[in-house]
C-alpha cells in the first residue's frame, strides 16, 4: 500500500509540533531529491541547524533529524535527502507531493552554526553526499560573508548526478539578489569518487597530498587563518576531524567556539 501517497487526514497532528505544507519537489537521480515546506513564522532557526521532520501516517510518527539547507531568512524550509527503499521515514518521504503535510519539531539544534567558530579569513565546509545540505543554508547567509573573506565548498559524491544539487545551487546563489555578489568570494571543489572526473578522490587524500590546495591556488590549511565546518558519513567525519587536526585546528562546539566544528547528529 502507497501510504505516503495519501499522507493521510486520518491521524492527528502530534502536540508540539508544525504541520506545514509542501510547495516544492525535485528528484535529482535515484536516490536524491529535495523538497520546501511553508514556515510558521514563530520557528527560528540558525543557519546550518538541523530539526525533527515526519510524516502523519501513524499514531506515534517517525522522527528523524535533517539538516535545514534554507538559510535563517527564507519564508520556506527546504531540505535534501536520499532515499532509502525500506527507511523507516525516505521510503514514504521520497513520495511526496506538492501539498502533502510535513511534521516539524519545534526546536532546531546543531554545530554548524557561524557561532561555534572564531573568526577567521578563510571557511572549509566539507561535506558528502547529502552532508552538503547544511552547508547549502551556511552559504547563503549573509552573516557567513561577514564573519569570513573566502568560502569553500569540498563535495564529494560516487557519480556525477549526485553532484547536481550542489553545482546548481552555487551556480544560482550567483546571481542570488541579496547575496550573490558576496558569493563571488564562494568556490565550489568537488570531486568524485567512483567515476571519472576532473578532479578524483577522497577530500582528505586531496588536502594531505596538497592537490587540493594546488587546484585551489591557496596554502594550506592553517590555524591562524582557516575554519572548517565537516558533515558526511562517521568515516569522512572521523577521517576529516585527523586531518584539520594535523594541520594545527581545534574541534570546538556551541558553547566553545574553535576552529572547526563537526555534526554528528546524522551517524549512528
Amino acid at each position: 500500500m502507497d501510504t505516503a501517497a495519501a499522507i493521510p487526514q486520518t491521524y492527528p497532528i502530534p502536540a508540539g509540533v508544525f504541520a506545514e505544507t509542501v510547495t516544492q519537489v525535485q528528484h535529482y537521480t535515484d536516490s536524491l531529491f529535495r523538497f520546501r515546506i511553508t514556515r510558521d513564522p514563530s520557528f527560528r532557526f540558525r543557519s546550518g541547524e538541523f530539526v525533527m521532520i515526519g510524516l502523519p501516517n501513524a499514531e506515534k510518527p517517525v522522527f528523524r533529524a535533517y539538516s535545514i539547507a534554507s538559510p535563517s531568512w527564507d519564508e520556506g524550509v527546504e531540505f535534501y535527502s536520499i532515499k532509502v527503499p525500506d527507511g523507516p521515514l525516505t521510503q514514504h518521504l521520497q513520495k511526496l507531493k506538492v501539498g502533502d503535510t510535513v511534521l516539524m519539531r519545534r526546536k532546531p539544534t546543531g554545530t554548524l552554526v557561524n557561532d561555534a567558530l572564531l573568526p577567521g579569513k578563510r571557511l572549509w565546509m566539507f561535506a558528502t553526499g547529502t552532508g552538503i545540505a547544511p552547508f547549502a543554508s551556511v552559504i547563503r547567509d549573509p552573516e557567513t560573508y561577514e564573519k569570513f573573506d573566502d568560502l569553500i565548498l569540498c563535495h564529494t559524491c560516487r557519480t556525477a548526478g549526485e553532484l547536481t544539487y550542489g553545482r546548481e545551487l552555487v551556480a544560482s546563489l550567483k546571481a542570488d539578489p541579496l547575496v550573490g555578489e558576496l558569493a563571488q568570494r564562494l568556490t565550489l571543489y568537488d570531486t568524485l569518487t567512483r567515476e571519472p572526473w576532473s578532479r578524483e578522490g577522497r577530500q582528505t587524500d586531496l588536502m594531505m597530498s596538497g592537490k587540493m590546495f594546488r587546484d585551489l591556488g591557496l596554502p594550506p590549511i592553517h590555524p591562524d587563518t582557516d575554519r572548517g565546518m565537516i558533515c558526511g558519513s562517521m568515516a569522512m567525519l572521523n577521517d576529516t576531524k585527523v586531518a584539520l587536526e594535523s594541520f594545527g585546528l581545534v574541534e570546538g562546539a556551541n558553547n566553545r567556539p574553535a576552529s572547526f566544528v563537526v555534526e554528528k547528529a546524522f551517524v549512528g
